[in-house]
């Protein structure tokens, strides 16, 4: 079994535990359904264009707020199962640090074992979100760097 490059976060190490329970795909599918039901609701007043997540076929928004160094995300998604690795990435990345969240590379999916069950397409839009998160991520921690530097 591939190991990913960098140790992951305890949150994101236990869903990939849960998710190599699962042996059968249809267990992964519902154990994805079983974290879009968890889902905090997302305001509608998020769902704007500047948090729609780019080449994703599904209609999919994430916002990220940092409080007290530590990013917190909010999603959601109008398909159940891209709705679920939203929630699970959600999950595995709330309240870590900016720094934190960069270092951490997607490989990470072929432990879940997801990967072969999701289509090209939810496999394409779970690095989308996933890229998007780091991305909002990566914003704070350059800004944050750009504010030591000016103080």
């Amino acid at each position: 079994m591939p190991t990913t490059s960098n140790p992951l976060p305890d949150s994101l190490a236990r869903i990939v535990d849960r998710f190599k329970r699962r042996k059968d795909p249809k267990q992964r599918y519902a154990q994805l359904l079983w974290y879009a039901k968890k889902l905090q609701e997302m305001p509608e007043t998020d769902k704007m264009p500047e948090n729609k997540v780019p080449g994703c076929v599904s209609q999919v928004f994430i916002t990220a707020n940092l409080e007290d160094g530590k990013v917190w995300y909010q999603g959601d998604s109008d398909a159940q199962l891209v709705k679920g690795l939203v929630a699970l990435l959600i999950e595995g990345l709330n309240g870590l640090t900016p720094e934190e969240i960069v270092e951490i590379t997607p490989d990470f999916i072929q432990e879940t074992g997801l990967n072969v069950s999701l289509t090209p397409s939810r496999a394409n839009g779970f690095y989308n979100i996933f890229q998007t998160m780091k991305k909002k991520a990566l914003g704070y921690q350059l800004a944050t760097t750009a504010q030591k530097t000016t103080q």
